[in-house]
């Protein structure tokens, strides 16, 4: 296990990042004994989503106002497909990974995280991946896409999603280690191939998915039912009130 004692990591996230991708690295960042700090455009806490469901909400250190990337050691982008699509449309947010780019320091992203990085103009000649449904915008924007669990392109570094986070988390263990070589990169020479079908565990995760509806009625029918308890056992309550008041 790398150690990443003493080193400050910056998380860029907002609304809508995938859980997964921002909890488990940072989990495991924290354990490695690196300093990890989530940034955002906004106070306060953001909440991440599993595929469009709504989960849990992580709290924010500071905003991209308050800090520039000099105070940091690494950057981390984690996806979901809201998440970089709102970083991409804020001024802000581009210029900070701009800066953070120039500085030569190590990267890392995974799933949609690197749209940020195209609307921010960094992908021209770069080599990396995503989740396979931005490979065209990537491409568009001049990098080379490879179909691969983990790509370096020097101080970058890339992983298609959820699947890969066993060596994402290994990759970026070692790349954000004090003296870690920034001069790797994975030699292509053209894109890998746009995929043929959507990935089949999403399709199927979004067909079987529960109506909103029901959902609701669900989680209204435990809301009342625990509104119902909470009612019994106040009427209980005054009714042992009563009967020491009589037998008093």
């Amino acid at each position: 296990m790398s150690n990443l004692k003493g080193r400050r990591i910056a998380v860029l996230a907002t609304y809508g990042f995938e859980k997964v991708e921002l909890t488990i690295p940072v989990s495991a960042l924290k354990k490695a004994g690196a300093e990890v700090e989530v940034i955002s455009l906004h106070h306060g806490s953001i909440r991440g989503v599993n595929l469009h469901e709504p989960a849990s909400r992580v709290d924010v250190d500071k905003t991209i106002a308050e800090v520039r990337p000099a105070n940091y050691d690494a950057l981390l982008l984690p996806g979901g497909f809201i998440n970089p699509d709102l970083l991409r449309q804020s001024a802000e947010a581009r210029e900070w990974v701009r800066e953070f780019v120039q500085s030569g320091k190590p990267i890392a992203s995974l799933c949609h995280g690197p749209w940020l990085l195209a609307s921010a103009g960094l992908l021209k000649g770069r080599v990396l991946t995503s989740w396979p449904g931005i490979r065209d915008d990537l491409v568009n924007a001049g990098a080379t896409w490879v179909n691969s669990e983990f790509v370096q392109d020097r101080n970058l570094v890339t992983s298609r999603g959820p699947q890969d986070l066993l060596p994402f988390i290994r990759g970026i263990k070692k790349h954000f280690a004090a003296g870690a070589s920034m001069q790797q990169r994975t030699r292509v020479s053209n894109s890998s191939p746009q995929a043929q079908e959507p990935p089949k565990v999403v399709v199927k995760a979004m067909q079987y998915m529960p109506k909103p509806s029901v959902r609701t009625a669900v989680v209204l029918g435990a809301f009342a039912a625990g509104l119902y308890a909470a009612n019994r056992r106040g009427l209980f309550d005054r009714a042992k009130q009563q009967l020491s008041r009589m037998a008093a």
